[in-house]
């Protein structure tokens, strides 16, 4: 977008500061605004019938919460850590997206970015086993931590923004699986467990072999 189109956009927007543990959007709510994410992490979740959550998928920064174009949301958006994030109201939001189609050309590779990322966590849930798992939600997190940084080298460190107890939930697995598979990566020198949170991941090649990756990833 150029000088005026951004000068636009920024007319619409505020920031609005989130603490953790906050819906931020509901499922099948009206949806109102759409929003960027510029720090923390939120988890997407969806319900089942009988009351049963299921974590769905993950946003970090710049990533885009919310759909346009639709009448509702599709999940519920809770911040997993304290957040900040740029909001932008739906109705003026979307007529930009429709006067300029450079924004709508960025929500539809946003779009497919979202697809990919589905596809890509049927494989984990499906066919990966525990320790795979582990590791390829360990390298998802190095690798957008080195993006929100402006990073560009073989190494990361991060801090965990899930509980154990979501994380298993995330990767279909159980609260010690987690626990286990992450002390069997930091014996076999694959992490470094700084604290509770803290990891550091001393070359993201070698994790990346641990999740199963093809072939790393470019960073």
């Amino acid at each position: 977008m150029d000088d005026d189109q951004l000068v636009k956009l920024s007319a619409i927007a505020h920031r609005r500061k989130v603490p953790s543990g906050q819906i931020i959007m509901s499922d099948q709510e009206p949806a109102s605004f759409f929003a960027n994410l510029i720090s923390g992490t939120v988890k997407l979740t969806k319900t089942t019938s009988d009351g049963r959550q299921q974590i769905v998928g993950l946003l970090f920064p710049p990533d885009f919460l919310g759909r346009s174009f639709r009448p509702s949301n599709p999940y519920f958006a809770e911040a997993a850590s304290d957040l900040e994030i740029c909001v932008f109201p739906k109705d003026a939001f979307e007529r930009l997206a429709g006067e300029y189609p450079e924004l709508e050309h960025r929500l539809f590779e946003r779009t497919l970015d979202e697809l990919d990322a589905a596809r890509e966590w049927m494989l984990l849930l499906g066919r990966k086993t525990a320790e795979e798992k582990v590791a390829d939600f360990l390298y998802l997190l190095a690798r957008r931590s080195l993006l929100t940084h402006c990073a560009d080298h073989a190494t990361a460190s991060f801090e965990l923004p899930l509980s154990r107890a979501d994380i298993a939930d995330y990767l279909g697995l159980t609260i010690e699986t987690v626990s286990r598979q992450l002390t069997r990566l930091k014996t076999s020198g694959v992490i470094r467990l700084i604290n509770n949170r803290l990891i550091e991941v001393p070359s993201l090649d070698a994790l990346s072999l641990v999740a199963g990756q093809d072939s790393p990833h470019p960073y």
